[in-house]
């Protein structure tokens, strides 16, 4: 099946620098779909993990879209001190806010999005979603980080706090957090069991529905979330 896919560079005010994604698709509900690690805006397409969601990108029922990440200039940023890499990565939040999630309700003329990513893509995804509850129907983790503070040698802040959902979601209070779609996915072997196991009795504190699943005899590695992926988004209505 031809999926429609679109190469985007624009000079972003929010960072002051140019700024590159792809999307795929050519309507319905708007995924942003965040790459690992340091990760490019074409990693999750050579990775295949697009390939999984072609049918329902060829049948309009999906519009994805894939951004750059800037975790090498934020929190895997050792040169700079702990406080930039986080007022750095809140700046990230803000181009997420401003430039791109609009773009794509405008695009597909919905009102909310859903969020997805694997390992730091899923603590990307979790961390927005999680600040903009009204913004994010639906968020899929998938082997996701939801405590960043071993990349702040000992720094908090308020940018810190606001960008690490096992400090924040405890005093959380946007009714909207209530009727989110959110599922943590994670395996076996995972190395980030424990991450999302603790993320899952946080959010079973505050009595807010989710997923925990842990698919049994499985790595953190792209095999999982090539098989998870397109599991998941066949639960959007």
């Amino acid at each position: 099946m031809t999926v429609h896919e679109e190469y985007h560079k624009w000079h972003s005010p929010t960072l002051q620098r140019d700024f590159e994604m792809l999307t795929f698709g050519h309507s319905g509900h708007p995924v942003i779909l965040f790459p690992t690690s340091k990760g490019t805006y074409y990693q999750n397409k050579d990775q295949g993990l697009i390939e999984t969601a072609a049918w329902f990108l060829g049948n309009g029922k999906l519009k994805i879209y894939c951004p750059d990440s800037i975790d090498a200039a934020s929190w895997y940023n050792r040169s700079i001190p702990p406080a930039e890499r986080a007022r750095m990565h809140t700046l990230y939040d803000r181009l997420l806010l401003e430039e791109i999630v609009p773009r794509a309700l405008q695009e597909t003329g919905h009102q909310q999005i859903t969020v997805a990513g694997c390992s730091f893509g899923g603590y990307h995804a979790a961390n927005f979603a999680f600040r903009h509850p009204s913004l994010t129907r639906n968020c899929f983790s998938m082997s996701g980080v939801f405590d960043i503070r071993s990349f702040t040698d000992g720094y908090y802040d308020d940018n810190v706090y606001f960008n690490n959902p096992v400090d924040f979601i405890p005093d959380a209070t946007d009714p909207a957090l209530w009727k989110m779609g959110i599922v943590l996915g994670s395996a076996e072997r995972d190395i980030c069991r424990g991450q999302n196991e603790w993320m899952s009795r946080i959010l079973n504190g505050k009595s807010i529905k989710h997923w925990l699943d842990i698919r049994p005899d499985r790595d953190h590695d792209w095999p999982l979330w090539k098989e998870i992926f397109p599991h998941y988004l066949s639960l959007l209505p």
